[in-house]
């Protein structure tokens, strides 16, 4: 599948089939968040995996999302704030940059293996902590359920884009909606003038 593909396929999916994955598509899936890029290049992400039914459960009641519980099996992306803290106060901002990207080809690699899952951003920090036994200090950044879609419940609709492409764009200055014309210069030979 190729990438533009994959962008477009990849969607949010809340009901799974009872099939359980092989979970080394989603090991390889996590190794490809090892490409993304991270500040300093020092890698900043650790994950916990579970495929423990209770535990998913509790993750669902944490969460305020039922369906978690129908997953086969969760990913946790937890960042080390000590990855960047030679940047000070933006280092912070720098561990959520980063993790973004490496949930992106997280994604998109279990898109393209046939997995599906939700970005979950909303739990209760302290419960999932207390459920996985994680030390205090952790930042979870994102848990995802995993499992194959449930097609039985999709309805057909066409994926459209979010937005007008134009309306989001600046030129040179904010509110500046368009590009500047070029100017056209004459080639006058092989040395450019």
């Amino acid at each position: 599948m190729n990438t533009l593909k994959a962008i477009k396929k990849r969607e949010s999916v809340r009901k799974f089939k009872n099939k359980k994955p092989d979970w080394r598509n989603i090991i390889e899936a996590i190794d490809s968040t090892r490409y993304a890029p991270m500040a300093g290049n020092i890698f900043s992400l650790k994950f916990l995996i579970s495929q423990d039914s209770e535990k998913i459960k509790k993750i669902a009641r944490w969460s305020e999302q039922p369906f978690i519980a129908q997953a086969k099996y969760i990913v946790i992306f937890v960042s080390n704030p000590k990855a960047t803290q030679f940047y000070g106060e933006r280092g912070k901002k720098y561990l959520t940059q980063q993790a973004g990207a490496a949930i992106q080809n997280f994604l998109l690699h279990l898109t393209e293996v046939g997995l599906s899952t939700c970005w979950i951003g909303h739990f209760n920090d302290e419960q999932i902590k207390t459920i996985f036994k994680m030390p205090e200090k952790t930042q979870i950044e994102a848990i995802f359920p995993i499992g194959y879609e449930d097609k039985k419940f999709k309805k057909k609709k066409e994926k459209k884009p979010k937005g007008e492409i134009y309306k989001m764009l600046n030129f040179e200055e904010w509110g500046n909606s368009r590009m500047k014309k070029q100017e056209y210069i004459e080639s006058r030979g092989p040395e450019g003038y």
